[in-house]
């Protein structure tokens, strides 16, 4: 008899730990509710949207400090970035926004890709923006097996840019990539840059880039502006160390039109500015200077995109300490590439929590970068 009564208590224990497991699991899980009234397109993040505007609160309303700072965050994967088991391992932690996709496969590219966005439905973080450094002359080798194109200072005329933004943009839409950090709009001296630009005719760098952003953000993609101030009437190589103006910032003149035009991301490269009253770093690149990306970029020139820093790994700003945290108290949204993103995200997280001034920034860089995500139609 004993064993008849028993059993029956057994199995409604069973079913009882096995229901408050479940409902621990659903309190304990942190998902992003979209609930999106109606749908949003990439033109609709520069306009005044109530509608945008709300959409925006209401995710950013639903996210703790962690996943707050980690919007801003971009490491990069493939060759010369990190590993895949490492990107997971900070999609897991919760501390990464976007991902570059930076030396690899059309395959590799799209299979990480959809792996990490099934990781981000399953553990409840926003969609990644994957970016790609997919300029005409670098695209070839950066993603391998993509069609082949001619290099920036190749074309001969405004048409072939367009259909070369065309071609490189439908490859990215196939692969999944939302973001391409192009096109190079400097001057063409500087031989780490020239050739990637449109300026071996220098009266083509503006209408031409322009022509590149337009196509490629008809296509649902970031197109991006780079190397602001301008990298391209400097000598050297920001890879290697820290690169100087001296004096006029001849080439932010390249600027203006295609952020009237709606450029939504512009670059800021880790190059300093000296001998200039209104602009001078004080010795520092302009990524970490708020004098180049809050007074001049946001403020004179009034963009509203994403500010991203060129990679955090390179020697013109790696040796600064903190230094991913100093080029967001500058205004830059996104830090791209840091040594360690895990240390970045962490200096980042302890000066919000710590400094009322700083967290503002931080707050409203996290919601320009979810912003982007809502007009791309990811969330």
């Amino acid at each position: 008899m004993r064993k008849y009564i028993i059993l029956p208590s057994l199995l409604v224990t069973l079913f009882y730990s096995c229901a408050q497991t479940s409902n621990s699991e659903k309190k304990t899980e942190k998902r992003i509710q979209p609930e999106v009234q109606k749908e949003f397109k990439l033109s609709d993040f520069l306009t005044d949207n109530k509608d945008l505007d709300a959409e925006v609160e209401r995710v950013f309303s639903q996210l703790d400090d962690t996943a707050i700072v980690a919007q801003l965050i971009m490491p990069a994967v493939g060759r010369l970035g990190q590993t895949e088991a490492t990107i997971i391992a900070h999609i897991r932690q919760r501390i990464i926004g976007g991902v570059l996709m930076l030396n690899g496969t059309k395959e590799e590219f799209t299979a990480w890709i959809k792996n990490f966005e099934q990781m981000n439905d399953t553990l409840g973080n926003l969609p990644f923006l994957y970016s790609a450094d997919a300029e005409p002359s670098l695209v070839n080798r950066k993603i391998i097996g993509s069609t082949p194109v001619k290099k920036a200072n190749e074309m001969v005329n405004i048409d072939e840019v367009r259909e070369c933004a065309d071609l490189i943009s439908k490859e990215l839409n196939a692969i999944g990539i939302n973001y391409n950090f192009s096109p190079v709009v400097d001057m063409s001296p500087n031989k780490t840059v020239g050739f990637r630009s449109f300026g071996a005719i220098p009266a083509n760098i503006i209408p031409w880039s322009d022509a590149f952003i337009q196509q490629t953000q008809s296509h649902n993609i970031l197109a991006t502006a780079k190397h602001f101030p301008g990298h391209g009437l400097v000598s050297g190589d920001t890879h290697k160390s820290l690169q100087m103006i001296d004096g006029e910032l001849k080439e932010i003149s390249n600027y203006p039109e295609l952020i009237k035009n709606g450029v939504l991301s512009i670059m800021v490269a880790h190059i300093g500015v000296t001998n200039n009253p209104t602009y001078d770093t004080k010795g520092m690149p302009a990524t970490t200077s708020e004098t180049i990306v809050t007074t001049l970029l946001r403020g004179e020139f009034g963009f509203k995109g994403l500010i991203v820093t060129d990679a955090m790994n390179m020697g013109g700003v790696a040796s600064i300490p903190n230094c991913e945290e100093k080029a967001i108290a500058a205004g830059c949204d996104i830090v791209l590439m840091p040594v360690d993103a895990k240390k970045a995200h962490a200096d980042i997280l302890k000066k919000y929590r710590a400094d009322a001034a700083f967290k503002k920034k931080v707050d409203a860089a996290s919601k320009r970068v979810i912003r982007m995500k809502i007009a791309l139609g990811l969330l």
